[in-house]
């Protein structure tokens, strides 16, 4: 039987405490926060007629986006909302230097530690229901094929009027009772997935894992797949990104996000494992064409999706003033065309500059000064706050296993060989219940069902270590 703890049991506060993170933001900073007011509503139209909804993971309050999808006879059109911060925070003043500071929300399984104070990202700035506030309006008009043939945004009033999450859109998608701000959502999400396979993007389907308190307060470990709902959804995000990168990258201002193609070497590596699996990969196939078409229940499957990890290695930012350097790198290879994070400004920095300039190249009024000044700085921030981010999931997850599995010692386990060993680089195995990647001393094959003895878990690491036994 699997052991919980009660949320006592696990003190994630020593790991924020490591990183260097606090929630104080300062009394000028929380300040500004509590008493932000738009500064820019003269500026807005008023959009509250539009019956937006939001679609985000149960209990978020930070909600950066709203959609609403029509059919346009063969095609769509998307109305994107995304909070207008840039209207909350006043350029240059205390509290938009301790967001440079801070660059983005750092998530832990007990909270996180917000890029703004809770008083803007979970109230004033969010897209909350049935709340007036005010967001930049995307207005995309996609054809039969989902390729934009119209891209508006302007600053608006708007008002969300439902908070969806995932696991509901789908089971109202099967009960075929989705929100009608939404029910064109999962065919212009579909669509949108071919074209971007048509065009090379790479689509890991890799599930999450992650620590959560059940009902009762306790803790454990567990996967979320990710459902068709959390693809269509991104789907919208992906293509405002896009709209956004080319708007930027044609007036060679602005901030990209960018990834460098996937490298001869690593595909070729990747057709190796598909072989060495017994998958069959035709030649005709790119390796997102080939990943979108794998059985999601095989567990070779996991294998690969593991292993074609390293076709997304290298994402970075690219601040443009003016010129576009000859040698950088302007795509985003997974998406396979150019992007832009412009979505997320409640939890992301950079998306509230990029939403800027944005703004001011559809209207033709020049970038305003203090976004100029910042696009330089803006990269450096991401990666180092990108770094963070990074090291406090991964510890949350490793403190959370040694703690949940330390009565589990000695125990057997059936895994998934996700990785081979590699010169001194152990196995890497996947074990469904409980959710754990973790590595694994021997010499296992890749993509094959093992049984696998938990020798150690040990909170100050490597958390777990695991010994492949005979196959089951």
């Amino acid at each position: 039987m699997q052991r919980r703890l009660r949320a006592a049991d696990i003190d994630f506060g020593a790991i924020r405490t490591d990183l260097g993170l606090s929630e104080e933001f300062g009394a000028a900073a929380q300040h500004e926060a509590e008493t932000a007011v738009d500064r820019l509503a003269d500026a807005r139209i008023d959009r509250t007629d539009l019956a937006l909804v939001t679609i985000d993971p149960p209990g978020s309050v930070d909600l950066d986006q709203a959609v609403h999808i029509a059919r346009d006879g063969d095609g769509f059109i998307v109305h994107y909302a995304i909070a207008d911060v840039a209207a909350l925070v006043v350029p240059q003043g205390a509290l938009d230097q301790e967001t440079r500071r801070r660059g983005q929300t750092i998530y832990f399984p007990d909270g996180n530690v917000p890029l703004h104070p809770r008083a803007l990202s979970e109230n004033t700035g969010s897209l909350l229901p049935e709340q007036i506030r005010p967001a930049v309006l995307w207005r995309i008009v996609v054809d039969a094929e989902a390729i934009p043939v119209s891209v508006e945004l302007t600053r608006a009033r708007v008002k969300s009027v439902a908070r969806l999450d995932y696991a509901g859109v789908m089971a109202d998608h099967a009960a075929g009772t989705l929100h009608p701000s939404i029910a064109a959502l999962p065919d212009f999400g579909e669509v949108r997935q071919r074209l971007s396979i048509s065009r090379g993007a790479i689509e890991l389907g890799l599930p999450e894992q992650d620590v959560i308190r059940d009902a009762d307060g306790n803790w454990e470990l567990s996967v979320q797949p990710r459902t068709r709902a959390d693809m269509w959804n991104s789907q919208v995000s992906l293509l405002t990104g896009m709209c956004a990168g080319e708007l930027m990258l044609d007036h060679a201002v602005g901030l990209l996000r960018t990834l460098p193609d996937a490298q001869d070497g690593e595909v070729a590596a990747l057709r190796k494992s598909a072989v060495a699996l017994g998958v069959s990969w035709p030649e005709s196939l790119s390796p997102g064409a080939f990943l979108a078409g794998l059985d999601p229940q095989a567990p070779t499957t996991l294998a690969l999706m593991s292993d074609a990890t390293t076709l997304l290695r290298g994402s970075d930012y690219l601040a443009l003033l003016g010129e576009v350097p000859a040698d950088a790198v302007t795509t985003h290879g997974g998406i396979a065309g150019v992007y832009a994070h412009v979505t997320a400004p409640l939890r992301r920095l950079a998306d509230r500059f990029a939403t800027e300039v944005c703004l001011a190249l559809h209207t033709g009024e020049p970038v305003p000064e203090w976004v100029l000044a910042a696009l330089p700085t803006l990269p450096e921030i991401m990666r180092s706050s990108g770094s963070v981010a990074g090291r406090a999931d991964r510890a949350g997850l490793d403190l959370a296993e040694a703690i949940l599995l330390a009565d589990r010692v000695g125990e057997i386990f059936s895994a998934t060989v996700l990785h081979p060993k590699r010169g001194k680089r152990p196995a890497q195995i996947f074990i469904a219940e409980p959710a754990v990647f973790a590595t694994c001393i021997g010499d296992p094959a890749e993509g094959s069902q093992i049984s696998v003895r938990l020798t150690s878990a040990d909170t100050h690491g490597p958390n777990l270590v695991f010994t492949a036994e005979t196959s089951p």
